[in-house]
């Protein structure tokens, strides 16, 4: 199994370089992917993800740079599809984005979006999106993206019930969130995942802070090893335990 690390989140003051020295320690200790959430109005700040995401791809050479996840509802497709040709264009064959409907009803406060009808939103916005990715153009717009980024990088979906089934048939790959459910339902739900023909599955947000041991760690990582996880992505809290300590976790 793969290990990954969401990054970004950081001090109330942070200086320029912090993603930078962020995005090179979690390189330089082992790990094999850098994701990026992507949330605001939570009352701390979390970098926009394509920001971040450029910035480690400026200081990494080899590691896997990805979004879990970005919510589709909040952008406008056109913008969107062109922030990614942009980002592809910088980071190359190591993107992946993660894509999902949103949970949280604050984010679409802040966005002046409708955060009822976020499902619906979602499917209309994909199916947009993915035109403009595949064609560099629609009815509306022509991005004339370059070459080497025509067709976009691959999309994974972000989602729990019904959406398990769907990422296996629709997407490339399934992000599972570890982070409002217990290791025994991520582990059921990639069983249907399996079940439906899905590839590459990830569970994400494995949050690890001082009330999580390394035992505890290393358990629960072992489980979703074992279990057949593509990939497991931790948020190290301040309080938890450091990047090697985690790395020397999963072989």
């Amino acid at each position: 199994m793969r290990l990954g690390a969401l990054f970004g989140f950081l001090s109330a003051q942070p200086h320029t370089s912090d993603l930078a020295e962020q995005a090179r320690r979690y390189a330089g200790e082992g790990f094999d992917s850098l994701w990026m959430a992507q949330a605001i109005g939570r009352g701390f700040i979390i970098p926009d993800p394509f920001i971040a995401l450029a910035t480690a791809a400026s200081v990494t050479r080899d590691i896997e740079l990805g979004t879990a996840v970005l919510q589709l509802p909040l952008y406008h497709e056109t913008d969107l599809a062109h922030r990614i040709f942009s980002l592809t264009q910088v980071c190359g064959e190591r993107l992946t984005l993660g894509l999902g409907a949103g949970s949280t009803e604050t984010d679409f406060v802040a966005f002046e979006r409708d955060y009822a009808v976020r499902f619906k939103t979602f499917d209309a916005s994909l199916t947009r999106l993915k035109t403009l990715l595949a064609e560099g153009r629609n009815e509306r717009a022509d991005l004339t993206p370059w070459q080497t980024v025509a067709g976009g990088p691959p999309l994974l979906l972000g989602s729990w019930g019904a959406g398990v089934e769907r990422a296996a048939s629709d997407f490339d790959g399934w992000i599972a969130s570890a982070h409002y459910r217990t290791p025994d339902q991520v582990i059921a739900a990639l069983g249907r995942y399996r079940a439906a023909g899905g590839r590459r599955a990830i569970v994400s947000t494995i949050q690890l802070g001082g009330d999580h041991d390394l035992g505890w760690a290393r358990d629960t990582l072992s489980r979703f090893a074992e279990a057949g996880f593509d990939d497991a992505v931790v948020l190290l809290r301040p309080d938890g335990p450091s990047p090697a300590e985690v790395r020397a976790l999963v072989a």
